[in-house]
């Protein structure tokens, strides 16, 4: 490794030690030791040498297979996914991707797996937003680190559905706007999310508009466990919005998902 490089591990290092230091969860911290790897920080440099990272923050969430970092960007507020090489159940992600017809000449490695993983990741978010789908914008993806937009105010990401407090009427409106999502990505990207629940979508605050984040294992049409994934989707959603008196059967959500028009 050159003088320079090292020099710049040490001041990420440094940078990260700090915002490690503003966490109390030991597990957390543990996850985190694992996410910046000397292959993930020459990502990080190349990245911010060509201007798209200008400064690193602290992490915003933290997944089975991978950290979400706020991050400042050139023009606006940065997400800097990682996917951990070390510690990704990376098993899981073959259901997912090893039958995707876009991905048919991955090998059956943790690196091969992940790295592809996270290009899906990029390109299902491109066509997820091409339909209409109200999601992160892609910017790039190199190897395990994909950079997307921040969808969030002062730092701080918008609450998921979960712990988003909803009238009865705003959560009719909320569910109508998801099933129009759905509805897009099936017949506009020619996608199935294939992990929907109030676990993966944001709710803006201003206008509560959802937000379809963690699209890496979304599949294509032609996937042979699309229908499945879907079916799946649509019982999470019809379970999370029976609180607020939706009573749509699943066959009829899964009409109006499949339908010409919504």
């Amino acid at each position: 490794m050159s003088r320079d490089l090292e020099e710049k591990v040490k001041r990420i290092d440094s940078a990260t030690d700090k915002a490690r230091a503003r966490e109390k969860d030991s597990d957390r911290l543990k996850v985190e030791e694992n996410v910046f790897d000397v292959p993930t920080l020459k990502i990080l440099y190349t990245l911010s040498n060509k201007g798209i990272i200008k400064a690193m923050g602290g992490a915003i969430s933290t997944g089975k297979e991978a950290n979400v970092f706020y991050a400042e960007g050139d023009e606006k507020e940065l997400a800097i996914k990682i996917y951990r090489m070390a510690s990704s159940t990376f098993k899981a992600m073959d259901a997912y991707i090893m039958k995707d017809p876009r991905f048919t000449n991955i090998r059956n490695n943790r690196r091969d797996i992940i790295f592809a993983w996270t290009r899906k990741e990029l390109q299902n978010l491109k066509r997820s937003k091409s339909a209409g789908v109200r999601v992160p914008e892609p910017i790039v993806a190199e190897k395990n680190v994909l950079i997307m937009e921040f969808m969030g105010e002062e730092k701080k990401p918008y609450p998921l559905l979960k712990n988003t407090p909803l009238e009865d009427d705003e959560a009719k409106l909320v569910y109508n706007k998801i099933v129009e999502y759905m509805h897009l990505l099936y017949k506009e990207a020619n996608l199935v999310h294939a992990d929907l629940s109030e676990y993966n979508i944001l709710i803006d605050p201003a206008d509560k508009t959802p937000v379809f984040i963690d699209m890496g294992q979304s599949v294509t049409l032609e996937h042979p466990n699309a229908r499945e994934f879907l079916y799946r989707d649509v019982l999470n959603v019809l379970r999370f919005f029976g609180r607020y008196g939706i009573t749509d059967k699943p066959e009829e959500l899964l009409s109006k998902i499949q339908a010409e028009t919504t």
